[in-house]
This record gives C-alpha cells, structure tokens and sequence, in this order.
C-alpha cells in the first residue's frame, strides 16, 4: 500500500480528517477529536500507528514479527506500529485501519455514533 492510498482510506471513514499536532511529516488522522490512525506517509518505510484489541495486537505481532510492531510512542497494549507491504497483505492493513476506527467510534457516545452513521447497537 502506497502512502497516497493509506491517506484515502484515512480519510474514507465517516467524519475522519487528517491534522499535523507533532509536525508536517506525522500524519493524525481522526473522528470527533479522537486519533485512530498516526502516519509517516513521507518515510520510507511507510509506517502507520493502530489501535487494536490488546489479544489481537499480541497475535498480529507474532504472526508478522517483520511489520508489526508495539505501537511507537503509543500505549503498547493497545496499539500496533504497521510497516505496510512485505507480509503484510493490503487488505490485511484496511481491516487494521477499519478496526482501529471502530475502536474508537465504539467508545463514543451515541449521538457521536449516529451522527456519523455508524451501526449502533440496540
């Protein structure tokens, strides 16, 4: 996955827009004000920070020890630094990025969740 596509599927998400807290070249990408994804889209190589069920994070760390890593600069239970390509397939990374937003969609009220339309449990 390029950094180009990374950033688009960043910002597919319902209500995600991208800011530059740490500088120009750190990527944050988030919903309501919550950060779900952090990028290093001008280095190579690419680099993305996830969130991630801690059971989950510890497994894909495992299964792809070259390109998945305890989150840098992150709470390492909770997230996962992704070197994309190599082992780690395309769509394996857009589930990650997808997780990492309903992760944080998941812990938001429910007027946050209806407004951006996602799927509310009864």
């Amino acid at each position: 996955m390029t950094a180009r596509a990374l950033r688009k599927l960043c910002l597919g998400f319902p209500g995600a827009f991208e800011d530059f807290p740490f500088g120009p070249d750190t990527s944050v990408f988030k919903v309501e004000g919550k950060l779900f994804a952090i990028a290093w889209l001008t280095r190579s190589p690419l680099r993305v920070n996830l969130k991630c069920e801690p059971e989950l994070a510890e497994s894909l760390r495992a299964s792809y020890r070259d390109a998945v890593t305890p989150g840098y600069h992150m709470n390492k239970r909770h997230w996962n630094t992704v070197v994309p390509g190599g082992s780690v397939p395309d769509a394996m990374l857009r589930d990650m990025v997808e997780d990492s937003y309903d992760l944080i969609v998941s812990a938001m009220s429910r007027a946050a969740q209806e407004r951006l339309g996602w799927k509310v449990s009864a």
